[in-house]
């Protein structure tokens, strides 16, 4: 850990004090760092992963050895320890089972549909892609409330035409929704993960021009969601709930099903409600992401009545009772639903 730390902080130019300024610590903890004094904090180490450009799995195998050993190594018995560790963890990782048999199912037949779309990717066309993400853009501000139709969101993304008798944040939702997709594909073109930096910068082009105090930072207030029966947490808990948040991402990203992983991430961010408005919005740009990450098609929710009822049913279930299963159906159904369309329109 600290050979890898010095090496990597020495070939980006940045001295001991320009990094502890970058992590928020006073730089006599990152000449421990260098010398095997301490270890940095798990959050730490994706902070330094980020700012050092160090692979993050690769340094959180070398910080969890060093953690682990640290913990151990002062007991005689400490091989005998990591032997029954080792053994334990054969059957601590299985594959995730639901109690809703049919999410199994489903999955099986969204890695199919992902299989055949695999096997015809050559045929994919911008224009089909641009239409598709044109839909999102008309649904997912539907279900917010936006009352622009998909051909009056057509005409205001890409004719930079005004709608008579729209408003001005209608207007702006479906412009600032379009470039946060391009931004999200530009992430994934360059394998981002997702870290604070980039969760702040899809909702900074979210509520950019519409409520730019708050775009891009987490809220100071308390807020209630509409017709849901969960309270998000209080302002001064959200700072380490979202640590928590990406803290459960780069631990589950290779764990979970890619769908799995996508409605994880969506729910848990809309619960949290991290910001004063676009939390929806920048929840499914986030499932999305990791979606078009894993070779998936966006998973688009309609915003019609029908539609938009289940989905905060299936929403409010989980922030209820804790039963997570109703929201990863629904969403595992969203991207069966949206690959099925996408393959007939290819073939």
């Amino acid at each position: 850990m600290k050979d890898i730390l010095q090496k990597a902080r020495k070939s980006k130019g940045i001295r001991s004090r320009e990094l502890a300024n970058l992590l928020g610590v006073d730089q006599s903890l990152i000449s421990k760092f260098e010398n095997g004094k301490r270890i940095p904090t798990e959050a730490q180490v994706i902070q330094l992963s980020n700012i050092l450009s160090i692979n993050l799995d690769e340094l959180m195998k070398v910080w969890l050895m060093q953690k682990v050993l640290m913990d151990v190594k002062q007991y005689a018995f400490a091989d005998e320890v990591l032997t029954m560790v080792q053994e334990e963890l054969a059957s601590y990782y299985p594959r995730r089972k639901f109690d809703d048999l049919s999410i199994e199912k489903t999955l099986e037949e969204i890695d199919e549909l992902k299989g055949q779309l695999d096997q015809i990717r050559a045929y994919e066309n911008y224009r089909i892609t641009e239409a598709l993400e044109l839909e999102y853009t008309f649904e997912s501000n539907r279900i917010e409330g936006n009352t622009l139709t998909l051909r009056e969101t057509d005409l205001v993304i890409n004719k930079g035409l005004t709608v008579s008798g729209k408003s001005m944040q209608e207007h702006l939702e479906a412009i600032n929704h379009g470039e946060a997709i391009h931004y999200v594909k530009e992430l994934v073109s360059k394998h981002s993960v997702i870290t604070k930096r980039e969760l702040l910068g899809i909702h900074h082009l979210i509520l950019r021009g519409i409520n730019q105090e708050e775009a891009g930072r987490y809220r100071r207030i308390q807020v209630m969601i509409q017709g849901s029966g969960h309270l998000p947490p209080a302002p001064y808990l959200v700072e380490k709930q979202m640590e928590d948040y990406f803290i459960w991402y780069e631990r589950n990203r290779s764990l979970l099903h890619p769908v799995v992983l996508a409605a994880e991430m969506h729910e848990r961010l809309v619960t949290i409600h991290p910001f004063i408005d676009g939390n929806g919005r920048t929840s499914r740009l986030i499932m999305n992401m990791i979606l078009l990450q894993h070779g998936f098609v966006i998973a688009n929710i309609k915003g019609d009545n029908t539609s938009r009822y289940a989905y905060y049913e299936a929403l409010d279930e989980v922030q209820t009772s804790g039963n997570k299963d109703s929201f990863i159906r629904f969403i595992a159904e969203i991207e069966k639903q949206s690959l099925e369309r996408y393959l007939s329109i290819l073939k």
